[in-house]
């Protein structure tokens, strides 16, 4: 696998369906279809360039106030934080540096407890196209957009008492997914025009030779 920088790469395959790098052919029809996004390398690169990432969610926040449209994560949150600090000050509620200290901490502490759930989130349907397995009991699910196959692909496995995941095959359209694909991928090129949920189909994987 080569990681890439996501623009650039999208930007050469509308003229091209091999990688731009070791020539292999992606797809020979969807190469856009079958690229997925390298997290390990995306904070890599926040770590060495200072203020990207901050630079990178600001654009995004004034992306979506132009377009009228709510900014996915906690942002209301956010700002009633930031509003509340800005009243106490008008208020004359100086805070001492012990108080605010404590309150950064549990405020960080919530933060890394938050599992995902201020992410853009993704409602999905889980059904069963194989006798071989059963269905889940709760078919219905809303998890985070940056959720994976292979995230699904366990979660499956789990509540069906499964020995492996790797005994599962997901499909959208019934084209078999590929792990390492984010749901938000999955929707916006297979369920792009389609209204919730995202319909997806489990089933004992198949050897294709």
């Amino acid at each position: 696998l080569l990681s890439v920088c996501r623009s650039c790469l999208v930007k050469y395959l509308e003229e091209n369906n091999t990688c731009p790098t070791c020539r292999i052919v992606i797809h020979q029809s969807h190469p856009l279809q079958y690229i997925g996004h390298d997290r390990t390398m995306q904070d890599i690169v926040y770590k060495l360039v200072p203020g990207l990432q901050e630079a990178e969610m600001k654009k995004q926040r004034e992306f979506y106030h132009k377009l009228g449209m709510e900014v996915p994560g906690d942002v209301k949150g956010e700002t009633c934080s930031t509003k509340q600090h800005l009243d106490s000050h008008r208020n004359g509620e100086m805070k001492t540096d012990e108080n605010s200290n404590k309150e950064t901490s549990e405020e960080k502490q919530e933060e890394d407890n938050d599992y995902h759930r201020s992410d853009e989130q993704v409602s999905i349907c889980l059904e069963c196209n194989s006798s071989k397995l059963r269905g889940l009991k709760r078919k219905w699910i809303r998890c985070s957009a940056q959720a994976t196959v292979l995230h699904l692909k366990k979660f499956i496995a789990k509540k069906l008492n499964l020995s492996s995941f790797n005994e599962l095959d997901i499909l959208c359209n019934e084209e078999i997914l590929g792990k390492d694909h984010t749901l938000k991928f999955v929707v916006v090129t297979r369920w792009r025009f389609k209204k919730a949920p995202l319909l997806l189909h489990y089933r004992p994987k198949m050897d294709l030779l």
